[in-house]
């Protein structure tokens, strides 16, 4: 293990997902999931979150398109977190979901939609409503022909 990359890790992996989670991921791990604890952490939080070219809210943006694609539903929502705690706005994240919806398919973006939707929600956001009308629906008489 490089102990520089751990580190950059650790520092990453708790400015994203919070001490607690970090705290917590460590504190459960046991002789069989310890390694893979320090390789996440090492690898995808030091070598690839470690790195300066992207920032932490452009990092999150793109792990929420290949999650949502993948349809890794947990990492999605800890993302999602992430995301909002590196300063994603919601317009961002809408976007970025509309354009997984686009490319990666329907089905894809609305489940994205959805567990976005979960995580505001525990988080007690609430969006502002739309100042868009909405579609005047035909009740259910009128649509039967």
């Amino acid at each position: 293990m490089d102990d520089s990359l751990f580190q950059a890790g650790i520092e990453a992996r708790t400015r994203v997902l919070g001490p607690e989670f970090v705290t917590r991921a460590f504190s459960t791990a046991d002789s069989f999931n310890l390694e893979m604890q320090e390789m996440v952490t090492e690898y995808c939080w030091g070598g690839v979150w470690g790195r300066t070219t992207l920032s932490d809210r452009q990092r999150s943006l793109n792990n929420l398109c290949i999650l949502a694609t993948l349809n890794r539903s947990h990492e999605f929502k800890l993302h999602f977190r992430g995301a909002l705690r590196n300063g994603c706005t919601l317009d961002e994240l809408r976007d970025t979901l509309i354009q997984v919806m686009v490319y990666a398919g329907v089905p894809a973006g609305v489940e994205a939609f959805r567990l976005a939707r979960e995580v505001l929600d525990a988080e007690g956001i609430a969006p502002p409503p739309s100042d868009k009308p909405m579609p005047t629906v035909p009740d259910s008489a009128e649509s039967t022909g």
